[in-house]
């Protein structure tokens, strides 16, 4: 029997900074997130960041903590439901950090009868700290726990019509009408060496104004060019005139160069240039998360206003929305009944 196993981040258990410190050990000690010698990545993590960290990250969660729990909990278990009411396969849901673990989520499938898992990653473009590590840790898992468990992971949905449709559909539903001057794309931030280490053909990527705008196979797992993909077709299905729209990168980590421009010095270049009205979109995420809540929707609005910004909108991520769990039920369906690579091709 097939059945399918939902991927998202994770959350710590609660905001007491104890839990949110167990939660970015795990985090940030996975090698595809910080990629330096163990040693380092030791050094760092637990002889300077978890020693200061936790107390404002705990801070920052509080500030979007719901009634419920974890907001990038509590909206991933509302679009498994939705999915769960429209398949007639087994849905189970997993963080990659957490207490909601993997293996408790193939277990669950498991325990159904399954022994055919579709996992799907939920992140639109391919990158080593979100898909690929993800794929790594479901492989080592059924290597060790599930041996006779056949899997398929989903791939890179950034550019597939049925998505960028439902994207451009949540954008236009809240730019229709709004008075707004800009419209920024902000996609989670990666280390450039993340890109370089991704690029197959081990030449093609310069992190420069040409290569992801030239066809390569290198594209099939380059963030960068992902991004600008997304953007793109977006762009196009919305009409969106050139001039009133741009891409920048959140979130960096230590001293090493991420992807550029930053989204924090982006809106604090516009807003002293005198952009009064402004919106944000975060298509790296399919569910709201710390990220979008806190960083861009609390952190970017107040940059914005303390440099002369007056209207600061934030576009919720797809989340729960019906033709979002329609289309993920879609490809769960193909799948079913032939196989994920004709299912999205």
């Amino acid at each position: 029997m097939k059945g399918v196993l939902l991927v998202n981040l994770g959350s710590p258990d609660s905001t007491d900074p104890k839990d949110v410190k167990k939660y970015l050990d795990e985090f940030l000690m996975d090698p595809r997130v910080i990629d330096v010698p163990r040693w380092a990545r030791i050094l760092l993590v637990r002889g300077i960041i978890l020693n200061t960290r936790p107390k404002k990250s705990a801070e920052a969660y509080q500030k979007i903590w719901w009634d419920e729990g974890s907001p990038l909990i509590v909206i991933s278990e509302r679009l498994q439901k939705k999915i769960q009411e429209r398949t007639t396969i087994p849905v189970a849901l997993a963080m990659r950090y957490g207490s909601m673990t993997l293996k408790k989520g193939l277990q669950e499938l498991v325990d159904k009868g399954v022994n055919e898992v579709l996992v799907i990653p939920l992140y639109p473009q391919f990158a080593m700290a979100t898909t690929e590590t993800i794929d790594v840790a479901v492989e080592e898992l059924q290597k060790n726990h599930f041996p006779e468990l056949q899997i398929t992971s989903l791939p890179s949905f950034y550019h597939k019509p049925e998505y960028i449709e439902v994207l451009s559909k949540s954008i236009f539903e809240k730019l229709e009408g709004l008075d707004y001057e800009h419209l920024l794309f902000s996609y989670h931030g990666v280390p450039e060496r993340h890109i370089r280490k991704s690029d197959i053909t081990n030449s093609h990527c310069k992190i420069d104004e040409n290569c992801c705008k030239t066809s390569s196979a290198a594209h099939q797992f380059c963030y960068r060019h992902q991004c600008y993909k997304t953007t793109e077709l977006v762009a196009e299905k919305l009409n969106l005139k050139k001039g009133t729209y741009s891409i920048s990168f959140q979130s960096r980590l230590g001293f090493d160069p991420w992807l550029q421009p930053y989204t924090d010095r982006t809106i604090e270049r516009m807003g002293k240039a005198g952009v009064k009205k402004m919106v944000v979109v975060t298509p790296a995420f399919v569910s709201d998360c710390l990220e979008t809540l806190e960083e861009i929707a609390m952190e970017g609005k107040e940059i914005f206003r303390e440099v002369g910004g007056e209207t600061f909108t934030t576009i919720p991520c797809l989340n729960d929305r019906d033709d979002w769990a329609d289309v993920l039920t879609s490809w769960i369906d193909a799948w079913r009944i032939v196989d994920i690579k004709k299912a999205i091709a």
